[in-house]
């Protein structure tokens, strides 16, 4: 599986608190493992969002991620839940 950022991903991610970012390496392995571990909450997203997918990080941080192919999936944002969802 290859996993990509899109431009938008890796500007909210610099914004996050370096112990958020840490979460983020471990979520991302751990999704590398097994997307669908029930740690992550992986979950399809509705509305404007129809298409993608929605993972847990931390608390209240969210990141969306579309599968453009069989192995190759593009995590596309990463914020809190009422931040991406508005």
């Amino acid at each position: 599986m290859k996993i990509r950022f899109h431009r938008n991903f890796e500007k909210q991610y610099k914004k996050l608190r370096t112990n958020e970012k840490e979460k983020v390496k471990e979520r991302l392995a751990l999704f590398i493992q097994d997307e669908f571990n029930p740690i992550l909450n992986n979950h399809p997203l509705r509305g404007k969002h129809l298409s993608y997918r929605s993972i847990n990080i931390a608390g209240d941080i969210r990141s969306i991620y579309k599968r453009i192919s069989f192995d190759i999936i593009i995590f596309v944002a990463i914020d809190t839940h009422s931040n991406l969802y508005r």
